[in-house]
């Protein structure tokens, strides 16, 4: 690509890992944020723009061929309100949509889908698993640090509940494989892990690839950890826990690979190797 791609959301996590990817490869990019001072030194010309003030993309936006916005999905309608009219898009949503006790996330997600499927412009909206290994994420990190004072985890039904979270590095080669697709109307693409794991799994490949001993999981009823959550923000040195997060832990998230796998040909790497860079404090590849 010779023009660049203004890159929204461009401090996030994702924002970060995709831009030094791009830049990686010589692509020219235009971030987009709203606090400088968030964002990693990057010889890029650097656009400021507050999405909780849509008036502020149209300037930035302007020039755009290519949007990637690495913001919340909520954020759709603004983004496609401000770009030129033979913009593409790149958006990230979440497979929050998913769930079936609906957040203002998944909320989010799902209006911004909406936005994006009815305005029939070109381009893709990509909804990962849950997302870990990014410089900064807390998915997997805090589940660590949990782990180092919980010789027993208690799991709604054991654990048994399937997950199939995905690296940010995959995140990035995901979003650059969408760029050079040429999209001709409004797609949505799952993005997950290479398989789906039992949560209980997960916890143990976490416990494993931190170094620490591996947990012993107990079966507690889930309505038990739901009403024990508020606690968790009363103890010392334990995360806090919600209990929308426990719920969730009782809905399978396991979703098939093969449509990432044929439109933007990514394998995604497994969630040992993923585990093992993320405690090695690998940089994402780009």
């Amino acid at each position: 690509m010779r023009y660049p791609i203004h890159v929204i959301g461009a401090s996030g996590r994702s924002g970060v890992a995709l831009c030094r990817a791009l830049l990686a490869h010589g692509v020219p990019i235009i971030p987009i944020v709203r606090n400088p001072d968030r964002l990693p030194a990057m010889p890029a010309p650097l656009r400021l723009a507050d999405l909780t003030q849509p008036e502020t993309l149209g300037p930035v936006l302007q020039d755009a061929r290519w949007v990637v916005s690495c913001a919340h999905a909520r954020h759709t309608p603004a983004v496609l309100n401000a770009a030129p009219t033979g913009a593409r898009f790149v958006f990230l949503g979440s497979t929050r949509k998913y769930t079936r006790w609906p957040d203002e996330h998944g909320r989010g997600v799902l209006a911004g889908e909406a936005a994006f499927l009815r305005s029939g412009r070109a381009g893709a909206m990509l909804h990962p698993t849950m997302i870990y290994g990014a410089q900064g994420e807390d998915n997997v990190r805090r589940l660590a640090a949990l782990l180092r004072r919980l010789p027993l985890v208690p799991l709604p039904g054991g654990g048994r509940a399937l997950v199939q979270p995905i690296h940010q590095d995959d995140v990035t080669r995901a979003i650059r494989a969408a760029l050079e697709v040429a999209w001709n109307r409004p797609e949505t693409l799952v993005i997950p892990g290479p398989e789906p794991v039992p949560y209980a799994g997960f916890v143990r490949a976490v416990a494993r690839a931190a170094g620490q001993a591996v947990p012993r999981i107990i079966p507690v009823p889930a309505a038990a950890l739901v009403a024990l959550a508020p606690l968790t923000a009363l103890v010392p040195l334990v995360p806090r826990v919600r209990a929308a997060e426990i719920r969730r832990l009782l809905e399978d998230k396991a979703f098939d690979p093969a449509p990432m796998r044929i439109m933007l040909g990514i394998e995604p790497i497994s969630l040992e190797e993923g585990l093992a860079r993320t405690f090695a404090g690998a940089p994402a590849c780009p």
